[in-house]
């Protein structure tokens, strides 16, 4: 009966390690996570301004050819008055027309352009919003994180200490049993046995089964599941 104490506690502090262990491997996929999100969206950002800067070099051509062809008209209206003969005069008036045909064409080009960066320069300001927020979020969460699995690791360390001293009182072929099971079979390893049924996989034991472990005297396992099994009843304090 002390030995299934001993592998009772034993139990518990494997099944507290168990879940700690858990967690400080499930904990920071959380954070990863949001810095996978914050990546992305980092590199949404520089696709953005890889558009914003094409579309500002188009930008500043347009801008040059337009301040370029209105110098030349103003140059041949200051001219026009100077014409000698008809043919040349109309021969300027029909280029002026076309240049500023042309200037009127880059303008709505250049509107278009503006448009496009106003909304390109929404989205960068947008997608910046998110980062800094998740920034904020990661920080937190990093801070918190650290100090929760500083907690667990010195938990674990604790706990350690209690598994070797609960091993250390029990015989090692049944540490050994014990660990065979564990390493084979999901938690619980031991369980009671309540009104003749196996509370691991919820199997009848066998009566012969059932009469040898209200003995006390042995150390069994459940046919059915294989888990190390106990009568409730010789830790219940009841007869």
């Amino acid at each position: 009966m002390e030995q299934i104490e001993q592998l009772v506690v034993l139990q518990k502090v494997d099944s507290e390690m168990i879940t700690l262990e858990r967690i400080l491997e499930d904990a920071p996929k959380q954070l990863r996570s949001l810095q996978e999100k914050q990546a992305y969206l980092k590199q949404q950002q520089d696709v953005i301004q890889e558009k914003v800067d094409v579309l500002m070099e188009q930008k500043s051509r347009l801008e040059g050819e337009i301040e370029n062809d209105t110098q030349k008209v103003k140059k041949s209206k200051n001219k026009l008055m100077m014409v000698e003969n008809t043919k040349e005069y109309h021969a300027m008036m029909r280029e002026m027309d076309t240049m500023e045909k042309m200037n009127r064409s880059r303008e709505e080009e250049r509107a278009n352009l503006l448009a496009d960066l106003s909304d390109l320069e929404g989205r960068k300001e947008a997608l910046q919003g998110d980062i800094d927020s998740l920034e904020e979020t990661i920080t937190a969460q990093q801070s918190t994180l650290d100090q929760e699995l500083a907690e667990k690791r010195a938990r674990i360390e604790i706990l350690e200490k209690e598994k070797r001293k609960a091993s250390e009182a029990v015989p090692a072929p049944i540490l050994t049993r014990y660990n065979f099971i564990r390493d084979r079979i999901p938690n619980p390893v031991i369980v009671p046995v309540s009104e003749g049924v196996c509370q691991g996989c919820h199997v009848v034991i066998p009566p012969q089964a059932f009469i040898d472990l209200q003995k006390g005297e042995q150390i069994l396992s459940c046919p059915n599941c294989l888990r190390i099994i106990f009568w409730e009843r010789h830790f219940s304090g009841n007869d």
